[in-house]
Formats: structure tokens, sequence, C-alpha cells
């Protein structure tokens, strides 16, 4: 069983940086700390909805064994995970439907007030599809809370992510597999002619992009391959707004601002 999105992935070249950025964008970021394997460190920024954008920077170049490596690919979006309610049932029920989820492996990281954090994870079988994470040490401790999900810009929590695919049948195959039938709201038919497909995980909606009419999607698909494409945070508030921000900004993220006023 899948609770809910947890975290999504978010390259950058400098931590430093992609901090500074994120700051000016009116996100509060919060230091993380190294990885238990010592090529990486991070800065996450939290949401009071339970997920969190994880900032993660590369000691060196992004071993290509590594399941964040994409060929040619230093900045943006890399990929997001699910959080399981238990994950090695949660990889035995996408097994028995088809998806070949890896053997849960162990991993974490050592925050820099010194408590180390551990989890457990399973990899997908393509690009396309999220990762599982699952806490051994409690939660709270990796995933930052209280003034941390204060952002001065108002963001409450991820409420869309679209993912680039190359063939949307085989994606939905996918999904389908990974999260129960029960989590696929159908097909969506914008003016643009691109093909995609929704899907509900806890309170974010996962939408599946096949380019037709689409020619920066099909770019996107081109340089970068499958996986996540554009990402929309919900902001609340009395200057809530719909906006878009410049992946220049935003360390090459296709990133809009959703807004709900009077909340």
């Amino acid at each position: 069983m899948i609770k809910g999105l947890d975290h999504v992935v978010i390259l950058v070249r400098d931590l430093a940086t992609a901090v500074r950025d994120y700051s000016a964008l009116g996100f509060t970021v919060v230091p993380g700390g190294e990885h238990a394997d010592g090529v990486s460190h991070n800065a996450l920024v939290a949401f009071a909805d339970g997920s969190y954008l994880e900032l993660i920077a590369f000691k060196g170049a992004v071993p290509k064994e590594h399941p964040f490596y994409r060929a040619g690919v230093d900045q943006g979006l890399i990929t997001y995970a699910l959080l399981p309610g238990e994950i090695q049932q949660t990889v035995q029920e996408a097994r028995a439907r088809g998806l070949e989820m890896s053997a849960p492996r162990s991993g974490g990281r050592l925050r820099p007030d010194g408590k180390r954090l551990e989890w457990q994870t399973s990899q997908p079988p393509s690009h396309d599809l999220p990762f599982l994470c699952y806490d051994i040490t409690p939660r709270e401790l990796r995933v930052p809370g209280g003034d941390a999900h204060k952002h001065a810009n108002g963001a409450v929590g991820i409420q869309r992510l679209g993912i680039a695919v190359e063939d949307i049948t085989a994606g939905k195959q996918h999904y389908t597999a990974l999260l129960g039938p029960e989590a696929a709201l159908g097909d969506i038919h914008p003016p643009d002619g691109t093909l995609r497909s929704a899907f509900r995980v806890g309170g974010t909606t996962i939408v599946l992009m096949q380019p037709a009419g689409d020619s920066m999607l099909k770019e996107y698909l081109q340089a970068r391959g499958e996986g996540p494409y554009r990402m929309d945070v919900r902001v609340e508030g009395v200057n809530a707004r719909h906006e878009h921000v410049e992946p220049e900004a935003s360390c090459g993220v296709m990133l809009k601002f959703v807004g709900t006023a009077g909340k």
C-alpha cells in the first residue's frame, strides 16, 4: 500500500547555490546532511502535506551506477519517491501485478546535528516510475517539521507532477501495477493533442505525458529520457498566485506556483 508522495529529487550542480536560489523563491530550505556513501549531500524543502523537495549535489560526477544518474544531465528534476506503508509488502504487491521492483536496499544519511538516519529503498525497472522510500528510523528525523513548513511564498505541498513518457500505454500499465487500478483517474485530452493520463497518490496528481503537438516535451524526452518533467506547487494565503518560475531560477526545474487564495 502506498501512503502518498514522499519527496521529489532535484539534482543541482552546487548545493550552496541551490539553497540560495530556492530561498530567493520564498522557500524555507533546511540543511539535510551527507549520505552514507559519502558521495553526495543535500538540503530539504519540507511541506505541510508531508512531502518535500530534496536538493542533492554530488561531490564529483554522479556515479553511473547511482539511481540518480542520467547520461548528460547535471541539473533538474531526476526522479521522485513514494512512501509505502510497508516496503516489502508493497514490493510484493507490485510484483504480483507484473512490475519487477527491486528488493529493498538499506541507505542512510548523517544529519548536521550528528543524528544518523536509516531507510530502505526499492528501485523501479524504468525511469518513468518512482522509487519507494521506507523509514527504519522515525520519519520525523528525516523530514523536517515545525517552522520548516512555513514558507514566505505560501507553499503547502506538491499538487501535481508531470511525467514525460515515450509510450503512454506502457506508462499506464507500469503505474497501475505499482499503485493498483484504484489510483487511476483516467485519460486527459488537452487541446495541444498531448497524450495524458492521471493517477492519484495521496494529495498529489501524477500526470503521464506523451508528446504529440508539444515540441518542448518531445525535446525534453530526447535530451533527458523518461521521468519527471514539471511540477506544480500548491500555495495558500491572501497573496497566493498562479505563476510560472523560469527554470534558470529553480536549478532547471519547470516549476509553477498554483494559488488558492483566502486560506
